[in-house]
């Protein structure tokens, strides 16, 4: 197995883990050190952003999937909820991917780096705070408009939206391991969306082969392999762990994942 496999393999488990364990940050890491690799393996400097994040969208359609199923199996995920993000977050992720391409990786990597301190600041605050658990799902038209930023927003960063979608629920009065169930399921809907933008925008010559479009292939399957193993893991220790310390942990990690991106 060479090199370059075992890296892609290292970072689905971590991914898996990140995303069923707090439905955020997986995305972001990803992004990170693709940036860093994906050069070093035939991709034009000037597009390894775009490819980055492609891929890594790509990947998170797999990792949703497997955190999505354990989350729903120990029924924390809202459906209703989920039914009424999704039409926006399909829309969203869509139309941020072809923006996207439109843009150059280096107001990319800076627009990546922005969110990575925004992500960090709002785990490290534990922001918003619980309310008291409401006894229905959120549901109306407002989630779908909210769910069209959440997606165009994703998709410019290479995330399943965990960030976004996790505090809106929080904020809504839904009991944290839901929202971040219920936002494992959104995830989906961003990923699938988004990858198929970068993959039918993305140029056709000049990438290595296995690329489809922005999506290099061997990457995200690679990824996707390993994240599908570690998601239940996650969503096990979510039920049974304690969140502030481990955001603080995760939030510093996110500053450097930020410096990361602006380095690369």
């Amino acid at each position: 197995m060479s090199l370059s496999w075992l890296i892609f393999l290292g970072l689905g488990a971590f991914t898996g883990l990140s995303a069923g364990l707090l439905g955020i940050g997986g995305g972001l890491v990803l992004v990170a050190a693709l940036v860093w690799l994906l050069p070093g393996l035939g991709v034009p400097a000037d597009q390894a952003v775009h490819v980055a994040l492609a891929t890594a969208l790509a990947s998170i359609v797999f990792t949703g999937l497997s955190s999505a199923r354990s989350h729903h199996l120990r029924g924390s995920v809202l459906w209703p909820t989920v039914a009424w993000l999704v039409p926006g977050l399909l829309l969203g992720g869509w139309l941020g991917s072809l923006l996207a391409t439109r843009l150059q990786g280096e107001a990319l990597r800076w627009f990546i780096a922005a969110y990575c301190y925004l992500a960090a600041l709002q785990m490290a605050l534990d922001w918003p705070k619980s309310r008291a658990e409401r006894g229905d799902a959120p549901r109306g038209p407002g989630y779908s408009l909210a769910g069209a930023g959440i997606g165009a927003v994703s998709a410019l960063v290479g995330i399943g939206g965990g960030s976004m979608t996790v505090p809106l629920l929080v904020w809504r009065g839904v009991r944290p391991v839901r929202a971040v169930g219920t936002s494992s399921a959104c995830g989906v809907a961003i990923a699938l969306a988004s990858a198929a933008g970068y993959a039918s925008h993305g140029p056709t010559e000049g990438l290595p082969p296995g690329s489809w479009g922005y999506v290099y292939l061997p990457a995200a399957l690679g990824i996707a392999l390993a994240s599908v193993l570690t998601a239940p893991l996650g969503t096990r220790l979510a039920h049974w762990l304690s969140g502030p310390a481990l955001r603080r942990v995760f939030a510093a990690f996110l500053v450097l994942v930020g410096s990361s991106v602006l380095l690369g």
